[in-house]
């Protein structure tokens, strides 16, 4: 096939592109108008980074960086606090604290912000709140859950909702867990409910249903192609499950 017929195939496969999903119109003129130059800085700006590949990619780059040094956002956070011992730099420090698994530590960070004029602050207490789930205080946790939907109903309902699950989860009240989630799940936006739904599920033997819940997952991901890492992980997950369901 000449190239000039092959460069004509591809430059209206990308102009398609740009209509179908409402990319401004003047990358239709670019294309047209450079047809090699035009089709490549389309790819590299609008179609890469929302690619599965431009994920991996980024995910091999983390990978390697937190291999080479692991803890290394959390020292940047430690000088932060260091340098100025504000509530926001606190509470970033106590978040990178629970990612590195330090979860006491998570709770002290917490609890020196929730203090004077922060003492009500419901994002602070959000993050208390799940810092004391990740470190076993459950009743702590359930408390602070408890002051959240009495004190700031309107604050996260949805993901105030998805702790309370998982608190009555890690309690071992599966029953209540598992009506909890489902009462989450309608408002919950993302993945992570229905994922967390799936494997209780999947824990308590209900196979059948739990891989329902995964193929759910599975396919939205697909259909709406998300591009957010942490979406993407409770999506491999529930494939995952999913498989080893098989």
């Amino acid at each position: 096939m000449p190239i000039v017929v092959v460069t004509l195939i591809i430059q209206a496969c990308f102009i398609f592109h740009v209509f179908r999903t409402g990319r401004p119109y003047w990358w239709a003129f670019i294309i047209f108008s450079f047809p090699v130059a035009g089709c490549l800085i389309y790819y590299f700006v609008e179609v890469f980074p929302n690619s599965r590949e431009h994920r991996s990619a980024r995910k091999a780059v983390q990978g390697i960086a937190r291999a080479l040094e692991p803890d290394a956002e959390l020292k940047r956070r430690m000088e932060e606090v260091e340098v100025c011992g504000s509530v926001d730099n606190k509470s970033r420090l106590a978040e990178e604290c629970i990612r590195a698994g330090m979860f006491d530590d998570a709770v002290r960070l917490y609890s020196s912000c929730i203090t004077g004029v922060h003492a009500n602050e419901p994002d602070l207490l959000f993050g208390m709140a799940g810092a004391c789930l990740y470190d076993g205080q459950l009743d702590r946790a359930q408390d602070i859950v408890d002051r959240l939907q009495r004190d700031h109903a309107s604050f996260k309902p949805a993901q105030v909702q998805l702790l309370q699950a998982r608190i009555l989860e890690a309690r071992g009240a599966t029953d209540a867990a598992l009506e909890a989630y489902e009462k989450t799940l309608p408002a919950f936006v993302g993945l992570e409910a229905r994922c967390r739904y799936g494997l209780l599920l999947q824990q308590l033997g209900h196979v059948t249903q739990a891989n329902f819940v995964f193929r759910e997952i599975v396919t939205y991901a697909k259909r709406t192609r998300i591009s957010h890492d942490s979406e993407q992980e409770w999506a491999d997950l529930a494939r995952r499950s999913m498989d080893r369901n098989a």
